[in-house]
């Protein structure tokens, strides 16, 4: 992890005086106040994630009703994520040429639709794994958009000083609505009939829709490197993303070290139903209970994180995290307990919020604005590109070993990563750069 060698003054400023407002939200009467049409925001996001919750829950309970093979239950989370590789760059550069509002109202009534179905497709039993992987892939393909779209949109609803704040509330509300009401609810209604969750994961899409078609949002700040010149072609703004992301030398290492974090975590959670029915012994509303157990790592990540990362610095809250991974990892590995298991969940929420909000905000801060969704989807491209491999891999392990040793690997290489972020924190890589560019 080098630091960057040159910096920019506005790169520097606009890091400068994000750490400055961070400080001063410390204080209970200057921390910003997020407003109305955040809160439109908020609710979209939270109404759009219990749902999500929901569907992702059913997923791979369906996939576990039509096989017992691991790999091709696992293969559900690889057709979620495998869009993040195929589209990730093309969503960026158009999040940079599009109406963000309209383009996610669009997306979550196709998302509705698409949702809506799956559900019909259960009722009337054509639910097979080839029908799910495929409507998976395509709500996985919609989701590298508005993911993306949803990050650049955010700093348009508010101030550079509310971000901090902004962002954890609103990681708060989607992990708590995707890992505690959503899994409990989808666990629930799926015992009920299988269609259930799909079909009111359908609804949420619309209420997100309707909720974002009335959103406000500031126009953005001019491209000072736009002029009259004609738009590039998408090739071209893809390479400028990625030639600008290479060049940020911090981006580039983060954007590293979030691929490992994020292929150990998909390969965990891609395999956690077969370890929950065969390991743990548990029916298919303790696989919801566990999943919902991330929630409480996660509302606690959103109150602590901010404070850990002004306090103790930005480099020792990113060692945490690993610390979280490794310690959650070791813990389903060697201990065959659902209490265990329920705690490393909630520690790997817990890591997950806490590396949000550290690396979002700091994303959201250097990145120029006109180049926000062509870097973004770069780095979403390296970081996530991981996902899809790291299920691929964990259910290959857990067809020929068994699920624990898809932990004691994950165990093993979060340390590794550990051991990387505490030679950063030598040489304070994040802070003795500032923004560096």
């Amino acid at each position: 992890m080098t630091a960057a060698e040159t910096t920019t003054g506005a790169a520097t400023a606009a890091a400068t005086a994000a750490d400055a407002a961070a400080d001063g939200t410390a204080r209970k009467e200057q921390r910003p106040r997020l407003g109305g049409e955040f809160g439109k925001l908020w609710t979209a996001a939270t109404a759009s994630a219990i749902g999500d919750g929901m569907s992702l829950t059913a997923a791979p309970l369906l996939a576990g009703r039509l096989t017992d093979d691991p790999r091709l239950i696992g293969g559900v989370t690889v057709a979620l994520t495998v869009p993040y590789v195929l589209f990730g760059l093309p969503a960026g550069v158009l999040a940079d040429r599009v109406d963000l509002r309209r383009a996610m109202v669009r997306i979550d009534f196709f998302r509705a639709a698409l949702v809506a179905l799956l559900a019909c497709c259960v009722l009337f039993g054509r639910g097979q794994l080839p029908v799910l992987y495929l409507c998976l892939f395509l709500i996985g393909s919609c989701e590298t958009f508005f993911r993306n779209a949803a990050q650049v949109l955010l700093p348009s609803v508010l101030r550079e000083e509310a971000l901090v704040d902004g962002n954890g509330r609103l990681m708060a509300a989607q992990t708590a609505g995707s890992e505690f009401l959503g899994p409990l609810v989808g666990a629930a209604l799926f015992g009920l009939g299988a269609a259930l969750p799909f079909g009111l994961d359908a609804l949420t899409f619309l209420v997100s829709a309707v909720l974002l078609s009335r959103l406000r949002t500031s126009p953005a700040a001019p491209d000072p490197a736009a002029g009259a010149a004609p738009r590039p072609s998408l090739l071209a703004d893809m390479a400028t993303g990625a030639r600008w992301l290479w060049n940020h030398r911090l981006l580039r290492s983060l954007a590293g070290l979030a691929a490992v974090v994020n292929l150990v975590s998909t390969g965990g959670l891609a395999v956690l139903v077969v370890h929950a029915h065969r390991v743990l012994g548990l029916g298919d509303f303790g696989y919801g209970v566990l999943l919902a157990c991330q929630a409480a790592g996660a509302v606690l990540a959103a109150k602590v994180a901010p404070e850990l990362a002004r306090r103790a610095g930005r480099e020792w809250a990113l060692v945490a995290t690993a610390a979280m991974l490794v310690l959650g990892n070791a813990l389903i590995w060697l201990v065959p307990s659902a209490w265990a298991v329920a705690t490393a969940l909630a520690l790997d929420a817990c890591a997950g919020v806490t590396w949000n909000v550290v690396v979002v905000v700091l994303r959201q801060t250097v990145i120029p604005t006109g180049l926000q969704g062509r870097v973004n989807s770069v780095y979403r491209l390296v970081a996530w590109g991981a996902m899809p491999v790291g299920a691929a891999l964990a259910g290959t392990v857990a067809a020929s070993a068994g699920t624990p040793p898809v932990y004691g690997l994950g165990a093993a290489v979060m340390a590794a990563v550990g051991v990387r972020m505490l030679y950063g924190v030598r040489t304070r890589w994040i802070s003795g750069t500032g923004a560096a560019a």
